[in-house]
């Protein structure tokens, strides 16, 4: 997901991984929820269904009702929202079951860089979190927010080595309550020899700290690199318990889901060889170069579709 300022040491071993998602999967279908056993779960990514209705003049933020109803007519089962307080947990869980859409994970903001600003926003998450575990969530995301956006400044050492601890301190509290911390980057983090996405990971115990492998922030923050995604795969694959999805041709983003630069079918393929089967999200987005040829819904819809082909080896 991308969070401009604009809005908004180990390896974990395979077999406990595959059981931590396997108790994900079953309970949530042991709630109300919109998959069949056995068929794919496919959610989605609040931040594309912004940037769809901001291109086409429409108000998101007042058309939650409509948002959600939308993304139930795409044929996607999930919605993963950015929450910026457990007060929005109650406007969700109505329309939720109204729409009979899942909200297995979520994406909240954090500082974890500074120490005084580090308890406060555990604080803030475990509060939201503890609310949200109410109405079937699992997984919790975060991206410890970024400093440098439109500039060449990164955060120092110091700064991620309290990052990291507060990271690390965030998922283990969010393991006590039965929920996981999966960690998420965007470009930034891999600059400078990728020193803050490396850091996240082997500075976090695996235990307490997995991954949301946002496939195309990876790809681009590379330099448009398909050999440093994979990479980072075999690096920490066996991390992975959401996979964000996003695609793009000729290193621009495309309106609707499918063949690209990142060759997902090989992602695919290669989590399957370690057991992994994430929670996958779609978050299909448009830039300023993108295509305009479709709008929210029918985008949505056909992106869902080639989805399921991609990731059909996932479901069950």
């Amino acid at each position: 997901m991308l969070m401009k300022p604009m809005n908004r040491r180990g390896f974990l071993g395979k077999a406990g991984v595959a059981t931590g998602l396997f108790a994900l999967e079953a309970g949530a279908r042991a709630g109300a929820g919109a998959a069949e056993a056995g068929r794919l779960h496919l959610a989605t990514n609040e931040y594309p269904w912004s940037v769809f209705y901001q291109r086409e003049s429409r108000d998101f933020a007042a058309s939650l009702d409509t948002v959600l109803g939308e993304v139930a007519r795409s044929g996607i089962n999930g919605y993963e929202p950015l929450l910026p307080s457990p007060d929005q947990i109650d406007r969700f869980a109505g329309l939720l079951k109204k729409h009979n859409l899942e909200m297995r994970s979520l994406y909240v903001n954090s500082v974890l860089h500074r120490a005084e600003e580090a308890e406060k926003s555990i604080r803030h998450i475990l509060g939201i979190a503890e609310k949200a575990k109410a109405i079937g969530t699992k997984v919790i995301v975060t991206n410890p927010s970024p400093i440098g956006w439109g500039s060449s400044e990164n955060k120092t050492d110091d700064q991620l080595r309290v990052q990291a601890q507060s990271l690390d301190s965030l998922g283990k509290q969010l393991g006590g309550l039965g929920l996981v911390l999966a960690y998420h980057n965007h470009d930034i983090e891999l600059r400078a020899a990728a020193r803050e996405f490396h850091h996240m990971m082997v500075g976090t115990d695996a235990k307490h700290v997995s991954l949301c492998l946002d496939a195309h922030w990876v790809y681009r923050g590379s330099g448009n690199s398909s050999v440093a995604l994979f990479d980072i795969l075999k690096l920490y694959g066996a991390r992975v318990t959401e996979l964000h999805i996003r695609q793009s041709r000729d290193n621009i983003w495309t309106e609707v889901f499918g063949d690209g630069d990142i060759d997902y079918t090989a992602v695919v393929r290669y989590l399957l060889s370690i057991g992994i089967k994430p929670h996958l999200v779609l978050e299909q987005a448009i830039e300023k170069e993108s295509p305009k040829t479709l709008d929210a819904l029918e985008a949505h819809r056909r992106s869902c579709e080639n989805a399921r082909r991609v990731f059909a080896p996932f479901a069950g």
